[in-house]
């Protein structure tokens, strides 16, 4: 039987993995829908994804040695990812989720920005181009007809797309460079999890899951666009390398998009589309001429 090659391999996982993390929507939304809040959906899943990634570094051997400077940068990051999570959760409330995830898409480009000012990096013209046609196709997406989308809705989209480039940066700029994606995953995953165990009025404000619907789709939260997202992702640069796989990557908002329209019947007008579009050909003409 013939072997299949790094590249088929590299390519399927991350075209598995993106659509993976595509699927906040499809597990989030019946949450909302049996009043379930943002922050207690986030206290589950991240307190699942601690629980199953524990277990699985355990099953691998994956080390949870960290050093003191590590421990304490990725507890400080996994702040950032937190507040990330909730500006798109909170921001599924406010709009369309698959629209939203199209927004949260942007972040290469404030990676790009963030790296420009703070550090000096080059913004080629391509970049600057690419950033004019992403903020014309995030205007296309706040619309009044058709939609659900508001103006809030939109800024907190925006801002999870913000906080996520800063964690990047913050990571890719500092000893958590070396650190395992297992680990840095676990320790930051355990910071939300405290922050959103705070939020929640240390669990007396936490709204309870009823039935094994529920607990499925806090289940499911934690390991398809959490820990299957990340393995297969982080396994694919390695494989073909972060380019091919960050554009293989807008999948994510494809998929969102999807569930968002066929399974929870969201609506899309011609302006919408139009907005798609642009961010989704802006990030990738970046990320293809940048790297």
């Amino acid at each position: 039987m013939k072997s299949v090659s790094p590249q088929v391999a590299g390519y399927s996982m991350a075209v598995v993995g993106s659509v993976s993390y595509g699927l906040n929507p499809l597990f989030a939304l019946p949450l909302y829908g049996v009043g379930v809040t943002p922050m207690s959906v986030l206290f589950y899943r991240y307190g699942l994804t601690v629980l199953l990634m524990g277990l699985l570094m355990a099953v691998l051997g994956q080390p949870f040695h960290a050093t003191r400077r590590q421990l304490v940068l990725s507890l400080a990051m996994g702040q950032l990812f937190a507040l990330s999570s909730v500006c798109l959760f909170v921001s599924f409330k406010l709009m369309d989720a698959g629209i939203a995830s199209v927004i949260l898409f942007t972040y290469p480009m404030f990676v790009a920005l963030i790296s420009w000012a703070c550090f000096h990096e080059r913004l080629s013209r391509v970049a600057l181009v690419s950033f004019i046609l992403a903020f014309a196709g995030i205007c296309c997406l706040h619309g009044d007809s058709g939609g659900r989308q508001s103006v809030l809705g939109v800024v907190m989209a925006v801002a999870s797309g913000l906080s996520y480039a800063v964690y990047i940066v913050g990571v890719n700029r500092s000893v958590l460079r070396t650190m395992p994606a297992f680990s840095l995953t676990f320790y930051a995953s355990l910071s939300g999890l405290v922050l959103f165990f705070v939020c929640c009025g240390f669990g007396l404000d936490l709204s309870p899951l009823h039935g094994a619907s529920s607990w499925g789709c806090a289940a499911g939260l934690a390991l398809f666009p959490t820990i299957v997202s990340l393995l297969l992702v982080t396994r694919s640069i390695h494989l073909i390398g972060s380019t091919p796989a960050a554009i293989i990557g807008a999948l994510e908002p494809i998929t969102a998009l999807a569930v968002s329209l066929l399974v929870f019947g969201g609506t899309l007008t011609w302006l919408n589309v139009a907005g798609v579009a642009l961010v989704l050909f802006a990030v990738c003409l970046m990320m293809w001429k940048n790297h």
